[in-house]
């Protein structure tokens, strides 16, 4: 991908000195800067946002094309970044907490400029949208700099099986900065790259199921998957509104909290955002960024399937001394617990959220496309057919779209299975997370990786991933805190507790990737 060359002679002239390494303007290290950093700088006049906006174009021209994380940059990210200076300049009081920063969005987050939606897919370049979305909005007011989009898994890796995450016709595979050659998993693997290699300080995701939690955990980010409806979707290339959210993804447990803060609350054009906005803490969830948070909390340890490492592994190893941690951070943890038919809810056929992704994801996606200012393809069969048609571009001949074409075949008279497949799926959340949470009163569940990100899933629950170590070859590992639907504000301060009793992060050794 390009940078104009106008953007070019800037980063050329620019005040910035960059290398691979160690990024300074008057002092201030930009580096792996956190927002309050950066905050800092802006407040002491030794960062303006334009150098941020620039150091972080000239590290996706370096790195981009290795990593490919980023689809396309925003051509006035240093026009609005000039106009963010100049407000805080003549501003008489502090400004919010996300006033000049660089953020990348997921490609299926709609934004109302030059920029592109669609999902990595050619079939929608050049569509234009009617608006910004909910959260885009919101980001826009709270001064954030929108940087460009990030990759992702084509159409949010619900194209078909068999497909490689974090691949998409417009980029092709998005890499893990950690290890090329590995999985950089999920849909949302562009939005956590980008953060981890940093290309940005802040990043939006999208989860319907596992598509933040685990690009987080195998890129060794932080994400924040929000309860359903404590965020806006209206705007965002949809896959199922029973399960579909918007969260942040960033470094740190605090840049994930400040971003939270920004984007969460009622939007009219998503009707299911405004009941959960009354439950928002007042002063926000940054409030909740204890370094304490861990103390008193009830944390249950569901160790099968989800701890399933070999007997004195390293990864077992690691993971046990995380749980002395817990407890020596104040923790009541609670081992062997077992979640009823906890089988049948990791299998989506027999759990019927496949039933429910392949019926909600046509309807929404013809309501989405027939939404649009304009657009070569206005329905799910438009998709299809765009994929055969173009085959060197979106190449069907290798990469599946099984899941469109079986999503396009549902008829109205699946209707009644989709209602009947939500029905189970709510059982087995009843019956199975839910009473256990009650049973014992716990806080939050605590597991390794992304596995429990369905358990989640088909009950709309919250979830935060925080980086936790690596294996033995160098690839990320991290640990989720889930819990009931809005108890953010507790899974924060077991998150923050835990990042600050561990500080198990570690940023990639951007160097040693081969640059072909």
């Amino acid at each position: 991908m390009a940078v104009p060359f106008s953007q070019l002679l800037l980063l050329i002239i620019g005040i910035i000195c960059s290398s691979l390494f160690i990024v300074n303007c008057h002092g201030f290290s930009i580096r792996d800067a956190t927002v309050e950093d950066c905050q800092q700088g802006f407040k002491d006049n030794t960062l303006t946002s334009r150098q941020l906006v620039e150091f972080y174009l000239q590290e996706i021209q370096t790195l981009n094309t290795a990593l490919r994380a980023v689809i396309e940059v925003n051509p006035d990210a240093l026009s609005i970044a000039d106009s963010c200076d100049r407000e805080r300049r003549s501003s008489p009081t502090p400004l919010g907490g996300l006033h000049g920063i660089p953020i990348l969005l997921k490609d299926d987050i709609a934004t109302q400029d030059k920029l592109n939606t669609t999902d990595g897919s050619y079939a929608l370049l050049s569509s234009v949208v009617p608006r910004d979305a909910g959260v885009v909005t919101r980001l826009r007011n709270a001064g954030a700099v929108i940087l460009g989009k990030a990759s992702c898994s084509e159409w949010s890796g619900f194209r078909g099986t068999g497909v490689s995450p974090g691949w998409c016709g417009r980029t092709g595979q998005a890499r893990n900065p950690y290890a090329l050659w590995r999985s950089p998993c999920g849909s949302s693997s562009g939005s956590a790259i980008s953060v981890a290699a940093n290309l940005a300080t802040v990043s939006l995701g999208q989860e319907t199921d596992g598509s933040m939690l685990c690009p987080a955990s195998s890129n060794s980010v932080v994400a924040i998957k929000p309860t359903v409806g404590l965020t806006s979707r209206a705007g965002i290339l949809p896959v199922s509104p029973t399960q579909d959210t918007v969260g942040p993804m960033c470094r740190t447990v605090s840049d994930a909290v400040h971003t939270l803060d920004a984007i969460a609350g009622c939007d009219p054009n998503d009707g299911v955002t405004c009941t959960p906005a009354a439950i928002i803490p007042i002063g926000g969830y940054k409030q909740h960024l204890k370094t304490n948070g861990l103390q008193g909390k009830r944390l249950g340890i569901v160790r099968a399937p989800f701890f399933n490492f070999p007997p004195g592994s390293y990864l077992s190893t690691l993971f046990e001394g995380h749980i002395q941690t817990l407890r020596q951070a104040g923790a009541v943890v609670i081992d062997n617990l077992g979640i009823n038919n906890i089988q049948t809810i990791l299998n989506p056929y027999q759990s019927g959220q496949q039933r429910v992704l392949l019926s909600e994801f046509k309807q929404s996606i013809n309501v989405y496309l027939s939404g649009l200012v304009s657009s070569p393809v206005r329905s799910l069969t438009d998709i299809i057919n765009f994929n055969n048609n173009n085959m060197y571009l979106e190449m069907p001949n290798v990469y599946s779209q099984d899941l469109l074409v079986t999503s396009n075949n549902m008829y109205s008279g699946h209707l009644t299975e989709r209602q009947q497949a939500l029905w189970s799926m709510q059982n087995l959340d009843s019956n199975g997370f839910v009473r256990l949470m009650n049973v014992f009163n716990l806080d939050a569940i605590v597991t390794p990786g992304s596995a429990f990100s369905t358990v989640l899933a088909i009950g709309g629950h919250p979830g935060i991933s925080v980086p936790a170590g690596y294996d033995t070859d160098g690839m990320p590992i991290g640990m989720c805190f889930g819990g009931l639907k809005f108890t953010e504000a507790k899974l924060i301060e077991c998150a923050y507790g835990f990042e600050q009793m561990t500080m198990m992060r570690r940023p990639p050794h951007l160097t040693n990737l081969s640059m072909k």
